[in-house]
């Protein structure tokens, strides 16, 4: 799934027959104009199909889960919003009917001191915890708001449906995505080994292709086609390229990216990960680091060395942000300063995730030992400073679950003599984060994207994929 800026919700107004129904009119004329300035869609009962188009009872519950039922390709969420002591068994059957697997926020009003006769009291205070006590007994997860009340017309709504709206893009992207496997895993790094079988459990599908077929493509691509024309331009924009690059390793790098992207797109491929040394260079003569930032620069999230967990990871922090997410590595310690590190890669960072001055040219390390001829493709630069998220899964083949750890930091702007992409990362308390990495088997790739999405992920995974989760803070 790309990235889906504009959601559908199915809404929800709650009621019961002893409240008067103008507060469900009130609320629905302030939440519909609410979601659509939020840039939303929404799926809603008609005014007149209950009284004031609100839930109140079984049969009223019905109808909304038919609704929705009927709308459920189009359903990204569900928003409750409570406007008094709403009947909550309308309410859990229209979700329990519907069939609909997608995550739920329940809102409820606020009361005001001044207006608690009989006529204007609300009670949603109470009525939510009701509603929230039939969700536990069926076993539907929901995500509550930032307070237990407030007012509907506030801007903790909106900040409210925002989050909850990358939560959304988080599960259900999650729960349908397809990880494109490009090549084989190199041999040295059993590290990045995972478990297909447990990924497809929550809905990941891994899809895999020789490397020899991409290259084999890539060797086809016709040196006159447009396709080809267009990424050499897009490669020249992209960055800076050294003078002394012949024009043919730009043309090689160029059909590489063509064969990529094109299998990528004929494979309805969400993330990916490439063998990117050393059959590549061997047997073709490029580096794929340049071909995969491309690609996370257009929010398609590409890891390094067949790292299947560490493209979920990419692509989780992509559904949660909206930003091109980095794979690196925890690489080196910063000095004696033990809340810092270097986290560094040859690297495929997306121009976007490194905010700075970028070169395009051979891989470091490995132009040593493979040749700089057959290298080329590096995107290099100091990553600039900014605060980022961190996440990473692993399969735990003995255990049979998905486990992961998530966290914040900051890009500092201290200089380190480092080739590649390097970014120096301050993170409080670092040395028992590390600590638990490596007492827990843990891979030494860490997926990064810049913003502070760790409350996003941690309601993602807690509330509704169940995966283990160790939030460092």
């Amino acid at each position: 799934m790309a990235y889906k800026q504009k959601l559908t919700f199915g809404l929800i107004i709650g009621t019961r027959d002893i409240f008067s129904a103008k507060l469900g009119l009130a609320a629905r004329e302030i939440l519909l104009p609410k979601i659509e300035a939020l840039g939303h869609d929404y799926v809603i009962l008609p005014v007149d199909a209950t009284v004031s188009g609100s839930v109140d009872s079984y049969e009223d519950g019905k109808k909304c889960a038919k609704l929705f039922s009927d709308n459920r390709d189009k359903i990204d969420g569900i928003i409750i919003v409570l406007p008094n002591f709403s009947n909550e068994l309308g309410i859990v059957n229209a979700i329990k009917l519907s069939g609909l697997n997608v995550p739920i926020l329940v809102q409820a009003m606020d009361d005001d001191n001044d207006k608690v006769d009989v006529y204007s009291r609300r009670d949603a205070f109470c009525g939510k915890i009701s509603v929230c006590n039939n969700f536990y007994q069926y076993g539907i997860p929901f995500t509550d708001t930032v307070y237990h009340t407030y007012p509907l017309d506030s801007e903790l709504f909106e900040q409210d449906v925002k989050k909850f709206a990358s939560v959304c893009r988080v599960v259900n992207g999650l729960r349908n995505a397809r990880i494109g496997a490009i090549g084989a895993r190199p041999a040295a790094f059993q590290t990045v080994r995972a478990s297909e079988k447990i990924l497809q459990a929550t809905g990941i599908t891994v899809v895999t292709v020789d490397l020899s077929e991409i290259l084999g493509a890539a060797n086809k691509v016709n040196l006159q086609s447009a396709d080809l024309k267009w990424k050499l331009a897009e490669i020249k924009d992209y960055g800076k390229i050294a003078t002394t690059v012949h024009e043919d390793k730009i043309i090689r790098q160029a059909k590489f990216g063509v064969a990529v992207e094109n299998w990528l797109a004929a494979n309805e491929i969400d993330a990916s990960t490439i063998e990117c040394w050393d059959s590549l260079q061997h047997n073709y003569g490029c580096a794929s680091c340049l071909t995969m930032s491309m690609l996370g620069e257009k929010l398609m999230p590409s890891a390094c060395e067949v790292d299947i967990a560490g493209a979920v990871s990419m692509y989780t922090l992509m559904l949660a942000s909206g930003n091109a997410p980095a794979l690196l590595d925890w690489n080196n310690n910063f000095g004696t300063d033990r809340n810092k590190c270097v986290c560094t890669h040859c690297s495929n960072y997306p121009k976007s995730f490194m905010q700075n001055e970028l070169t395009i040219g051979s891989l470091d390390v490995l132009g040593t030992v493979l040749g700089q001829e057959d290298t080329f493709g590096a995107v290099k630069g100091m990553v600039a400073p900014g605060d980022f998220s961190y996440f990473r899964i692993s399969t735990d083949d003995t255990k049979g679950v998905i486990k992961s750890y998530l966290g914040q930091g900051k890009f500092t702007q201290d200089p380190y003599g480092m080739d590649g992409g390097i970014a120096v990362s301050q993170v409080d308390n670092l040395q028992q984060l590390l600590k638990y990495i490596c007492k827990n088997g843990y891979e030494h790739h860490v997926a990064m994207v810049r913003g502070s999405v760790a409350e996003i992920i941690s309601e993602s995974i807690e509330t509704y994929l169940g995966w283990s989760l160790y939030h460092h803070k």
